[in-house]
Order: C-alpha cells, then sequence, then structure tokens
C-alpha cells in the first residue's frame, strides 16, 4: 500500500517551515512531503518524511508523486510573488497558475483512486481586490471576500483565478461527463493581508515598507519607505498565517459555507507602522520618498477586509493585534537576530 501523507509545495519558505513544524507538534498527522525547487533547510529535514527537490511544472515528477503516496492533503504555498511577478508576468502565469492547474489535477487523480475527497489548502492574497481610487477605498467598510475583486497585478489575476479554478474542481468538474466524479478536491482557501515576519529578511514585496522600517531601525539604518505615509493596508503577524491555515484546514467540511475566506489581524498607515518603530528605536530615521510603482499598487488595495465568514463558520481569531504583534513578536524577536550578530 501507498503511504498516506500530507505533501506542502513551496515548503522552504517561512509559511511552509511553520507549517511543519506545527504538523510535527500535532498528534495522529500523516508523515509530510515536501516538494521545493530549492529543497529544504538542512535543519528542518528531520521533521519531514521524505523532501524533493523539483519543479511543479514538472508533470513526470508530479506522476511519480502520484504513483508513490497516497496524498491526504495539500498546502499548495508555491508561487512566484508579487514584485517579482510584475517583472516576469508570463512566468508568473506558468507557475502561478499551471502550477495549480497540475496540483488540482493530482488532487482529483489521487482522489478517484482512494475514493475519498483530497483536502487542497490555498494561501491567496489581497492583491485580489482593486479598488478604483483613493476616495472610495477611503470611504468603503470591510470588504466581503465578492467585492471589488477587479486586480492590477499579474499576481492578483492569478491568485483571484486560481481561486475560481478550485472552485471549479470541487463544484464543477467535468460536469458533462456521463459519469460525475463523486468524490474530487475539497478546496480551501485563505485571502491574506500582508504578511509581517520577524524571521525573514524582507524581499522587496509590495507590503515590505513594513518589516523594512523593522530591520533598518534594528541595524541602526536610514529607511526611505516607498510608499506615503497616509498608505494602509491590513496585516497579519507570520505565525497567525500559519494559524489560519492549519485552522481551516482541520475544520469540519459541512460546517465551511464557502471556499474562500478572508482572514485579518489589523489594518496601519505606514506612518502609524514608523511610530511603533520609533517607540522601540527612538533613533530610527524614517522618511518618504514614494516610489509610483509600488504605491499604486498599494493604493489598489483595501483598507480593511471582512473575515466574518471564517470567525462564523472555523473559529478564526487573530492572536496578534498590532500592539502583541509589534511588541510581543516583532520588535523583541528582530533586535534579538542582531545582537547575536
Amino acid at each position: 500500500m501507498r503511504p498516506k501523507v500530507i505533501l506542502i509545495t513551496g515548503a522552504n519558505g517561512e509559511v511552509g517551515h511553520g507549517l511543519i513544524q506545527r504538523l510535527h507538534a500535532m498528534k495522529d498527522q500523516p508523515p509530510v512531503v515536501v516538494l521545493d525547487i530549492r529543497g529544504l533547510d538542512e535543519h528542518m529535514q528531520p521533521l519531514v518524511d521524505t523532501t524533493i527537490v523539483g519543479d511543479i511544472l514538472d508533470e513526470n515528477l508530479l506522476d511519480t508523486l502520484m504513483s508513490e503516496y497516497e496524498i491526504d492533503m495539500i498546502f499548495h504555498l508555491a508561487a512566484l510573488l508579487s514584485t517579482h511577478s510584475e517583472f516576469r508576468p508570463t512566468s508568473a502565469h506558468r507557475v502561478n497558475v499551471q502550477g495549480t492547474i497540475n496540483l488540482l489535477q493530482l488532487a482529483e487523480e489521487q482522489a478517484r483512486w482512494r475514493g475519498k475527497a483530497v483536502k487542497f489548502i490555498f494561501p491567496s492574497s489581497i492583491a485580489v481586490y482593486g479598488m478604483p481610487d483613493l476616495d472610495t477605498k477611503a470611504q468603503v467598510p470591510p470588504l466581503t471576500e465578492n467585492e471589488y475583486t477587479m486586480p492590477t497585478t499579474i499576481y492578483g489575476c492569478n491568485k483571484l483565478y486560481c481561486e475560481h479554478l478550485g472552485r471549479y474542481y470541487t463544484r464543477h468538474y467535468r460536469q458533462l461527463a456521463t459519469t460525475p466524479e463523486p468524490f474530487g478536491v475539497d478546496f480551501r482557501c485563505v485571502r491574506f493581508p500582508g504578511l509581517i515576519s520577524a524571521l525573514t529578511l524582507p524581499t522587496g514585496g509590495t507590503s515590505d515598507y513594513a518589516p523594512e522600517m523593522l530591520h533598518a531601525a534594528a541595524k541602526g539604518e536610514p529607511y526611505q519607505s516607498f510608499v506615503r505615509p497616509d498608505s494602509v493596508i491590513p496585516f497579519m503577524a507570520m505565525p497567525d498565517a500559519i494559524k489560519a491555515l492549519l485552522t481551516l484546514a482541520h475544520a469540519p467540511r459541512e460546517q465551511l459555507t464557502q471556499l474562500v475566506y478572508n482572514v485579518t489581524s489589523f489594518s496601519l498607515t505606514a506612518e502609524e507602522i514608523a511610530g511603533m518603530v520609533q517607540q522601540a528605536f527612538p533613533n530610527a530615521q524614517i522618511d518618504y520618498a514614494p516610489t509610483p510603482g509600488r504605491q499604486n499598487i498599494v493604493d489598489t488595495w483595501p483598507r480593511e477586509i471582512d473575515d466574518s465568514a471564517a470567525r462564523r463558520d472555523w473559529g478564526w481569531l487573530p492572536e496578534y493585534d498590532a500592539e502583541r504583534a509589534f511588541f510581543r513578536y516583532l520588535i523583541p524577536t528582530i533586535q534579538q537576530r542582531y545582537r547575536s550578530t
């Protein structure tokens, strides 16, 4: 018999590491198989059953996975992220869309073989939203999952389309077939706000002005924000992102009234973030030099999103509000990082 496993793609980022650590600590979970184009950091390898270095676009590799394992659940984290996607839109489409179709098809075939649906956990993004102008952004209430979904970035377009693909594979796959598929994919999507990590260095992402302020202040370096002081989007601390994925993954299917769920924690302006950074680092020098490209993108993302459906259906509740995120998680961890270097 093929061993039952959990598959994590794109596992060598911080979300992947966090998932691996949490799954390893949980009882009665199948072994974890990870797939990443870069492999898995050495210190994480004892926590998983198998590490596969490979590409989600490699259909032969996915066929091998299909033949060797019974895949019970997929956390599909592999993606080309927002800023990099803007420079390479065709590559972004291949990785973010075709890669997701490949994994959804793998889940469908696994479900047919095992006679039971395969859970497919997918992280989406506030990049799927597209506010038409700043006045609208300032005036509308927190957005639900189906409002203003007119993204202006290729990453947002990719993520929104993949949300629809997940809905198709779950509810409408091969709907004209003589014999409908009896099991199929159990697609569950978490739509994240901007994620702030204390452990991973920012890499120029569209919402990275928040962690960039923190790291620059901790190193005693001046920082120029690439967005205006009044720029505002919702954020979440990284531990809450991992909690959201796992909580949704283990929620009873009968309690879920939709396939895509907003989650959020707090919304702050860039100026408010700078103020919190300067409370911890009084000598921090933070100025503003908005760059049109990333500023325009941030302006299309909402001030706040409505996560009441997640709270109602699967008990979502963040552990980190703004104060706790900065003063209990981000600032102490980042301070310790630079004390030890």
